[in-house]
């Protein structure tokens, strides 16, 4: 874990952004501070930058300055795809002022609007995409007829769709009319218009739907088409949540 050649890890805390140098060294000093899995309390160790993977608090610290993670509220009508070869409008619009090589984290349909990530971290972006982390994503549906309130226990219980079984997480009826009702959902599911097919099964097509949440990362008052950096404590959650 000390290496020599390396950084004092108060300064290397301190350059992430985790407070002036006296601060960080409280952090260690109080045991909130682990490199590569080992507490540190010493004040004297140096670690690599580069390498090292240090968690303050249990939430990993992002050191690579050249990595940059976003938040997209992506409209209605805008693929999912940096470039569209039907011409249709793509994300790439958006970022179209960043120098990074970014990728964006799984999609949503052209009709569904919301919170999209993008990341120049490949690793990052791999791991949120994959199911094997279960990444929650939280779901605002307006859907078509007055919704029972049995429907929560049966969507939690699971629907059968053609590709398989589908079980959300959370469900709540937000609003209700009786021609129309306002539902949000949480599932770990990422197959493809899941929430609509979901929705549609259940006797509820969807006439609008937003993504508000991916994980622990919120969308907000983000405005449609408008992006922002995520703070690094945002990013640290993310890369703590899939295990990195």
């Amino acid at each position: 874990m000390h290496d020599p050649e390396g950084v004092r890890l108060q300064k290397v805390l301190a350059g992430a952004g985790l407070g002036s140098r006296r601060a960080c060294e409280e952090l260690i000093a109080t045991g909130r501070v682990t490199v590569d899995g080992t507490e540190v309390r010493e004040l004297g160790v140096r670690v690599d930058p580069v390498s090292a993977v240090i968690h303050v608090d249990g939430l990993r610290v992002q050191l690579d300055s050249s990595i940059v993670t976003l938040a997209l509220n992506k409209p209605k009508g805008v693929v999912s795809t940096m470039h569209d070869p039907e011409g249709r409008p793509s994300i790439a619009q958006f970022v179209a002022d960043r120098t990074e090589r970014l990728f964006h984290v799984g999609r949503l349909d052209a009709e569904t609007e919301g919170l999209l990530l993008l990341t120049n971290d490949g690793e990052l972006a791999n791991r949120l995409s994959h199911p094997s982390h279960g990444v929650a994503k939280t779901y605002l549906a307006h859907v078509e007829g007055r919704v029972a309130g049995s429907l929560g226990g049966r969507l939690t219980r699971g629907i059968e769709l053609e590709d398989g079984l589908v079980k959300v997480d959370r469900f709540q009826v937000v609003q209700t009319t009786p021609q129309a009702s306002l539902v949000e959902l949480v599932l770990h599911e990422g197959r493809n218009r899941v929430v609509r097919r979901l929705l549609e099964e259940a006797g509820h097509p969807v006439t609008r739907l937003v993504r508000t949440q991916i994980g622990p990362i919120r969308l907000g008052d983000l405005k449609p088409g408008r992006t922002r950096v995520l703070s690094k404590t945002e990013v640290g959650s993310l890369m703590t949540q899939v295990g990195m």
